[in-house]
């Protein structure tokens, strides 16, 4: 069962660099980037696994659930691994050349080593409270990357962000105790089980508001977002790109899928709830964003608005809109990601994020000027790339649903996408370049590597919903519209 190895794999490599990284010189680089690549090629194997057995469940020591612990592998936690860990490689590729600005390069790819095996912990625990736990082991370490630079802005922006998040996690750690003492059980699939025995009261609507502000929070949903558009910015440019294109939809939107859509069951009020609150943030992200002139800061802005996307369509919850919101969040990992590198590449080779201090860069910067316009396109929707299906599908659900007047704002806030994406290439790339700026030379090999690498995959993602792709999105989508029938389907693995 390769399930443990999502957590031994990460951990491990996060001991051994810590102890030896500091020591020999490149090692830290060598182990992380094995440590991604093994993760990568595990999570790739796990998909012919879920076509053939459909759920495997692990049982930690040995022990039946709902006593032991377990793990539990299906269609969603099968999108979510190789989502995670496709980027999480391409990151570390990125991060060998970028993090030799900072000193204790060691330090960082510890502590990232730890972010990823918090995050592929709770993409693959059945168990709720360890899914606490390797949600804070991943907060933890990510607060601490966010200050990694050490700079007043960067420890200012982490002591917010790290404030906002624990008050996100006390929320969650108070619903999980109150489902526990409504329940006397965390495995997630008896808690399920438990639920479905008894009336819909006041508790549990009580745990879901607690759970819808705790994984809101994670999530930077309107209007819980106060902490991203600090944290995002402040970060070094792979800790950005990670904790946009993977962390927020880990820690929140896949918490949040697999808790209300599993466990909980989802009601009509809790939709109506998830496409106001995605509407919101999709508006107020767009019209934020289009202000800003910091590059990571504007794009901290969009990632807001895009997970409104996300959001706005699981609230829909007919079969095409769940496809299409799990496309998007596919989609959103890739291109969000890419941008974030972009700018880490301007700012390694310009020293600024400044709009209004670049322009002109197309020449000296061809790689990252071409990869910076296939992201801006792709999040943008502009066809053939992967972002224009996934929007489309979701614009489509919305109309069959009956959600007119939504699916006009969803294109109108992807045309003012396209407008401030539009402006960040005329700033950045066109124009006349800085008399400064004449002399100033491409990122580095394995930064160019690795924004390619993205850039190819905004252009080909589109082929998921390929009849030949399409059985691994949907697989995903399946496991949602289960819903509490994932209790029968995890009972069912363990005979």
């Amino acid at each position: 069962m390769i399930l443990p190895f999502f957590v031994i794999i990460p951990l491990g490599t996060a001991f051994l660099i810590s102890l030896f990284g500091k020591r020999i010189k490149n090692l830290s680089d060598l182990l992380a980037n094995l440590g991604t690549l093994s993760l990568l090629i595990f999570s790739l194997y796990s998909i012919p696994q879920v076509f053939v057995h459909k759920i495997l469940v692990y049982k930690v020591g040995g022990w039946i659930p709902p006593i032991g612990i377990c793990m539990v592998l299906d269609g969603l936690t099968s999108f979510m691994l190789v989502t995670v860990n496709l980027v999480s490689f391409l990151v570390t590729l990125y991060s060998v050349n970028y993090m030799e600005r900072y000193t204790d390069k060691h330090r960082f790819y510890t502590l990232f080593m730890l972010m990823l095996a918090g995050m592929n912990g709770i993409i693959i625990t059945g168990d709720l409270f360890n899914l606490f736990v390797f949600l804070e082991i991943a907060s933890i370490a990510s607060y601490a990357l966010v200050a990694f630079g050490t700079e007043a802005e960067e420890l200012e922006a982490s002591f917010k962000y790290a404030v906002m998040g624990s008050v996100a996690s006390s929320f969650i750690l108070l619903g999980i105790a109150l489902l526990y003492s409504y329940t006397s059980t965390l495995n997630m699939a008896d808690i399920s089980l438990s639920l479905s025995g008894k009336p819909a009261g006041m508790m549990v609507s009580f745990v879901a508001v607690l759970f819808l502000a705790g994984f809101g929070l994670k999530t930077a949903l309107v209007p819980f977002h106060a902490w991203l558009p600090d944290a995002h910015p402040s970060a070094p440019a792979p800790i950005s790109a990670m904790l946009s294109g993977v962390f927020i939809k880990t820690l929140g939107i896949y918490a949040l899928c697999r808790v209300f859509f599993n466990i909980l069951t989802v009601s009509s009020r809790l939709l109506f709830v998830l496409i106001v609150l995605g509407m919101i943030s999709m508006v107020v992200g767009a019209f934020l964003a289009i202000a800003q002139t910091d590059i990571k800061r504007m794009f901290a802005y969009s990632s807001i608005s895009q997970i409104g996307y996300i959001i706005f369509a699981l609230g829909i919850g007919t079969p095409l809109a769940i496809l299409g919101g799990l496309f998007h969040l596919f989609n959103h990992a890739v291109f969000k990601s890419l941008l974030f590198l972009n700018s880490g590449a301007i700012e390694y080779s310009t020293h600024t994020r400044n709009l209004n201090r670049l322009g002109g860069l197309s020449r000296s910067l061809p790689v990252t000027g071409y990869t910076s316009l296939l992201g801006s396109m792709a999040i943008s929707g502009i066809p053939p790339l992967g972002g224009f299906w996934s929007k489309l599908i979701i614009i489509i659900a919305a109309i069959q649903a009956g959600y007119f007047v939504s699916s006009v704002v969803a294109i109108l806030i992807s045309i003012l996408t396209l407008a401030y994406y539009l402006k960040f290439l005329k700033f950045t790339f066109f124009g006349k370049i800085n008399e400064a700026r004449q002399n100033i030379r491409e990122a580095p090999g394995l930064m160019k590597l690795s924004m390619i690498l993205l850039g190819i995959i905004c252009v080909i993602s589109g082929l998921l919903i390929a009849p030949l792709f399409k059985p691994f999105l949907q697989s995903a989508v399946n496991v949602l519209l289960l819903g509490n029938g994932y209790k029968e389907a995890v009972f069912g693995a363990l005979r």
